[in-house]
């Protein structure tokens, strides 16, 4: 009878040890062939957390041109000349009926949050895409495009946005975002099962020892945001589950893209009748407005006008959230009441922070906000961005901890292959993290270079963005990885501290400028931009005493081979 043989030999894949060996397996592979991606995902949306600020800098035209418009309204509503917002709701439904009678809707934002502020309008073109247009608040004419001065055309902080859930890419790149929060949430759960000593090694940091300073630096950081990262990969899953989860709605609508339209339109708009043909003018607007503000609590933001000139059409009207409703709720949404526009009846009713569709609706809600900080304020935006930070660390610091493993000690998983595919993972490594930095302060160097009067500019300016993240791509595969870290985090420090002589030459603005007139904004990217090339300059100083070490160790083995062969 033959004896029966236990295969003790250290095995890589999922199958070979036990529980906890199986999840390192699944932490280690699932989280190297998404790091790139989760990297890229999880710095631009930590960048999108300050996207108004962003988009402040890159226009820097209108700063002067908002400070003097914005004296002018506070002179007129001083001289008591200005409209009131009864007499606005008026110039904007007349706009509408000389220009755009056939509209499936009107949009009319009469004022800001004080009672003041632009008139504009909004509505469908013949494409579906929301088209505006600004009213003279002193006579409700229309204002010409350029009225505030020139604007260069940008994307500003909404790249870093876009980028962030679908990788400029639509519906597609929305279920690969989609894919790699799922596998984040994987790596994240086996990863708390793999490191059984996980919150100990916290507090544990072992300087310049390889490996274990890797190890220590990775475990570190993903404790310290656990719950966060957890939160924000969820929730991220979570916004999005009805594009990943369209079985319950094919069931009910059918796979159709009418169908699919039809489906869209009553979860964004539940209740809303199809015309009746029978024509009747639009009603006095401001009535709505006063009802619907007493009803819901809110100054009114919007009055929105379905199917106007017809009977069946509705008023809808829409609060602005004060900056201390907006601080303590999670959900965003604003408070709305809806009404028949022929009989005045109140036909649905928002509170402020609640939704339509009950627990499912809101719960989705409170996600959004959740994901998307929609609350808290500053402090909370600072909170997550430092979060955000520290997740975005977290994806570098596993990468790099997987090739410096493995770099001398790789079990062959590829064959012959093998040795290729790590010089291959190296490169990615250089593009996906000092290359995406280098990308990304490119774009913004792009706003100050390229030229104003450029046709389709904001898309030269996101083909800077992808051409530098490609180049960098390029570079990391052709240099030696010692070579092309150092090469491209100085390209990237360069580029972070000299952004403000940049904006200094092509706009005249600086910094200590920008804090004086009260700039916080244009002062903080530039700042901001001065953190990160510190930054880039230390990860360059640690990167040259590594060169040279290898440069050191490489010659003594030289040297001693010399020796021998004498």
């Amino acid at each position: 009878m033959g004896k029966t043989v236990i295969d003790k030999r250290p095995g890589s894949g999922a199958a070979r040890g036990g529980f906890r060996q199986a999840q390192a397996w699944l932490h280690t592979w699932c989280g190297l062939w998404f790091s790139w991606l989760l990297y890229a995902v999880f710095l631009t949306g930590t960048l999108a957390v300050f996207q108004e600020a962003i988009g402040h800098w890159m226009t820097p035209e209108h700063h002067a041109e908002e400070a003097a418009h914005a004296a002018e309204q506070a002179a007129t509503e001083a001289a008591g000349l200005a409209s009131s917002r009864g007499q606005r709701l008026a110039w904007g439904a007349a706009f509408m009926e000389k220009y755009h009678q056939g509209a499936e809707m009107w949009e009319i934002w009469p004022t800001d949050a004080k009672g003041g502020g632009d008139l504009k309008v909004y509505w469908f073109d013949q494409k579906r895409q929301y088209a505006d247009a600004e009213l003279d608040t002193r006579t409700g004419e229309p204002l010409d495009e350029g009225h505030h001065g020139a604007m260069r055309a940008t994307m500003g902080g909404e790249h870093f946005v876009h980028f962030h859930y679908e990788l400029h890419a639509g519906q597609a790149g929305l279920w690969v975002v989609g894919v790699a929060g799922m596998a984040m949430l994987v790596a994240l759960i086996s990863g708390v099962v793999t490191h059984k000593r996980i919150f100990q090694d916290f507090f544990t940091f072992r300087a310049r020892k390889g490996q274990r300073s890797w190890l220590d630096a990775h475990n570190a950081v993903a404790v310290l945001t656990l719950p966060f990262q957890l939160m924000i990969a969820y929730t991220g899953v979570a916004i999005s589950a009805l594009t990943f989860m369209p079985a319950g709605i094919w069931s009910q609508y059918g796979m159709a893209p009418h169908d699919r339209q039809t489906f869209a339109a009553e979860l964004a708009e539940p209740g809303k009748p199809a015309r009746s043909g029978e024509a009747m003018a639009v009603p006095d607007l401001e009535s709505f407005a006063a009802r619907g503000q007493a009803l819901i609590g809110q100054p009114v933001r919007a009055v929105v006008v379905d199917h106007p000139g017809d009977a069946a059409a509705r008023v809808g009207i829409y609060g602005w959230n004060s900056d201390a409703d907006a601080d303590k709720r999670l959900s965003p949404n604003t408070g709305m009441a809806m009404f028949s526009a022929a009989s005045g009846e109140l036909l649905q009713l928002r509170l402020p922070g609640k939704a339509e569709g009950g627990g499912a609706s809101l719960a989705q809600s409170v996600m959004g906000g959740l994901h998307m900080v929609k609350f808290g304020g500053w402090p909370m935006k600072w909170l997550y961005f430092v979060c955000g930070l520290a997740g975005t660390a977290m994806m570098a610091t596993g990468a790099i901890l997987f090739v410096v493993k493995r770099r001398s000690k790789h079990m062959g998983e590829f064959g012959s292959a093998t040795a290729a595919v790590y010089r291959l993972i190296e490169g990615l490594n250089v593009a996906a993290i000092a290359g995406l930095g280098v990308a990304c302060i490119g774009y913004l160097w792009a706003n100050r270079l390229l030229p104003l009067e450029l046709p389709q500019r904001a898309q030269w300016e996101l083909g800077v963005f992808f051409g530098l993240w490609l180049a960098a791509l390029l570079h990391g595969l052709v240099r030696a990885p010692v070579k092309a870290w150092l090469e491209q985090m100085a390209l990237l420090a360069a580029l972070c501290l000299l952004l403000p002589v940049l904006n200094a030459l092509t706009v005249g603005d600086h910094w200590p400028a920008q804090l004086l007139r009260g700039d916080w904004e244009s002062a903080g990217v530039e700042l901001g931009a001065w953190a990160f090339g510190l930054a880039a300059v230390w990860a360059c100083r640690v990167l040259w005493r590594r060169r040279a070490l290898v440069a050191g160790k490489a010659a003594s083995s030289t040297a001693n081979k010399v020796q021998v062969g004498a």
